[in-house]
């Protein structure tokens, strides 16, 4: 799911640093996709959680 998303552009603004192979490696894995949001920007776990719940809230609503 985050993969696909991401490629339509969904996810790109808000992480932009996420590269093809990241999303490849998270496979619709919301721990990678937590992980490797984590690594990239730096962002403490907790925050990194609420963000990514944030970002599926809006994409339900989309």
């Amino acid at each position: 799911m985050y993969a696909n998303a991401a490629r339509c552009c969904r996810l790109s603004p808000q992480w932009g640093k996420l590269t093809d192979d990241d999303l490849d490696r998270i496979a619709g894995k919301r721990d990678e996709l937590e992980g490797t949001i984590q690594e990239r920007y730096g962002i403490e776990k907790d925050r990194v959680h609420a963000d990514v719940d944030d970002w599926c809230d809006r994409q339900k609503s989309n």
